[in-house]
Parts: structure tokens; C-alpha cells; sequence
């Protein structure tokens, strides 16, 4: 008698071991979804100007056309299409009762960039056009604790270069992002170290001088921040240290979308995204 081979028996194991693979790869793409959040942002429209092209064209602007051109350029889509990517940040704290309280927030990967995937710079600017920023593109602007949050998550973590002539000039802001881009390498993730964050923090209304601007942070391999929280400067200045990091508004805590703005209000909630004493600051006004 022939015996012919039992090819419903191999159907059957072919068809296991495709779902087996397909589940694999769906998991795979679930939790890459929870680790990223893609950002619908306007598109980029082909005759936008790179990033080397802003600065050629900014070089001679005073700091308010400076901000007036990024900020047209940025609400245009004139962007890295990677900095719309999103990276998830987790933050858990116990409260007064002994409970976990947990939370996920995204944040941009880069501090905020202008050009095409292939010629585009970090820009500095005021906290007045960042928060204008941020309001049209659904963000918020990081505090102490989420910039000391972002550091430790980060892939790529670079040592602060100081520079010390013309700080506040738009050549030595573009030479300072050159730098970076030396020191980077072209290595990609989640990065810090480069730029001291423009913050949101409780001291801006309790300066006793008006029109402040907060930053922290530029940390050192060490772990520890060159610039401790400091409102001395007058809200229009802006130098090629200060970097803006965008933060999505909404805040998943313990699995529930809030806004970032009922979670700072909130006293139990609020030790999730801030670790000052007053943490009733939650955006600058333009």
C-alpha cells in the first residue's frame, strides 16, 4: 500500500506556526506604541526653508523677529518629521495614604527643531513663543521634575559645551547646534545633556521682579544639572544654552487621560509632574 504524506497535519502545524509569528509581531507593535506617540502635526510642505537656511536668514534679526520667524516656520509644519515621535516617560510616586500612584507622559525626543529630515537645527527662543508653540500643537512645557525624568530615560545623554562669547547671538546659537551634532555622531533615541530647559515653575510668580523666565537643568554625565532652577532673567532674553522641550498636555495616570493642568492642580496628583513647593504655575503668558 502507498502511504502518501498527511498534509493536513502540515497545513495545520503551518498555519500555527504563521499565527505564533503573527502574534509576535503584534505584540511587538502594541508595545512600540506604548513607548511612542506620533504627534498629527501640520505636514511639512516641500518648499519650506531648511534649518541652515533659518539661520542664514535670522543672523541679523533682533530676538523678537527671531521668534516671530520660528515660530510662522514651526505652525507651518516646518519640521523634522522625528520630532514628532514622541517617547513615553513613566513617573510613580506613593502617596500620603500609601498608594502607588502611577503615570505616563510623552515627550519630544529632541528639544524643538526646524528644517527637513536632512538639514535641520535646534532654534532658541523665548519662552513666550514657546508657549504659543505649545498651545497650538496640544503641549505644555516641562517642569524640574520632568526634565530630571527625561534624563534618566534618555538613550543619549551628551556633556554639556559651555560657550562663553556672544551667547545670546543667533550665529552662536547655530554654531552651538553644530557642536551637538558633532558630539552626537548621528546616534538616534531620547536624548539630553545639550541644553538647559525652559521651565514652567512656581517661582515665576513669586519673583519679585515680573517677566521671568525659569530654566534648569544641562546635566553632566555626573547626573547633576550645571544650571539649578533660575528665574534672574528677564522673560525676552534667550541664549544658545536654552532649549524647548515639548511635553504632550495629556497626562495617563493610574490608566486615565487628564490634563496636564488638572493633575498639577490636583494635591495628589501633582508630586507625578512636580517636585517644587508651589506647583501652581502652568504656562507663560504671550
Amino acid at each position: 500500500m502507498t502511504h502518501y504524506p498527511d498534509f493536513g497535519l502540515f497545513f495545520k502545524s503551518f498555519d500555527i506556526i504563521i499565527m505564533n509569528r503573527v502574534s509576535i509581531l503584534l505584540i511587538f507593535f502594541i508595545t512600540a506604541c506604548v513607548h511612542e506617540k506620533k504627534m498629527q502635526w501640520p505636514l511639512r510642505l516641500n518648499s519650506s526653508i531648511e534649518g541652515s537656511e533659518f539661520y542664514r536668514q535670522a543672523a541679523a534679526m533682533k530676538w523678537n523677529e527671531r521668534d516671530s520667524f520660528a515660530v510662522n516656520e514651526i505652525l507651518s509644519g516646518n519640521m523634522p518629521s522625528f520630532l514628532k515621535k514622541f517617547v513615553a516617560i513613566h513617573s510613580k510616586i506613593i502617596d500620603s495614604a500609601g498608594k502607588e500612584l502611577k503615570a505616563t507622559y510623552y515627550v519630544s525626543p529632541d528639544y524643538l527643531s526646524l528644517g527637513s529630515d536632512k538639514d535641520w537645527a535646534r532654534i532658541d527662543i523665548t519662552p513666550m513663543a514657546a508657549q504659543k508653540i505649545a498651545d497650538s500643537l496640544f503641549c505644555f512645557l516641562p517642569t524640574r521634575k520632568i526634565v530630571n525624568d527625561i534624563y534618566k530615560a534618555a538613550k543619549v545623554k551628551l556633556e554639556p559645551v559651555p560657550m562663553y562669547a556672544f551667547r545670546d547671538s543667533t550665529p552662536t546659537m547655530w554654531h552651538h547646534h553644530l557642536i551637538i551634532e558633532g558630539q552626537r555622531k548621528g546616534a538616534k533615541g531620547l536624548i539630553a545633556g545639550i541644553k538647559k530647559d525652559v521651565v514652567i515653575s512656581g517661582r515665576i510668580v513669586r519673583d519679585l521682579k515680573s517677566d521671568r523666565v525659569a530654566i534648569y537643568g544641562w546635566h553632566k554625565q555626573d547626573g547633576l544639572p550645571i544650571q539649578p532652577l533660575y528665574t534672574g532673567h528677564v522673560n525676552w532674553y534667550v541664549d544658545y544654552s536654552h532649549g524647548i522641550r515639548l511635553i504632550y498636555r495629556k497626562i495617563k495616570v493610574n490608566g486615565v487621560w487628564i490634563d496636564y493642568t488638572d493633575v498639577l492642580k490636583d494635591s495628589k496628583f501633582q508630586r507625578l509632574l512636580c517636585d517644587e513647593e508651589f506647583c501652581d504655575f502652568i504656562r507663560y503668558t504671550y
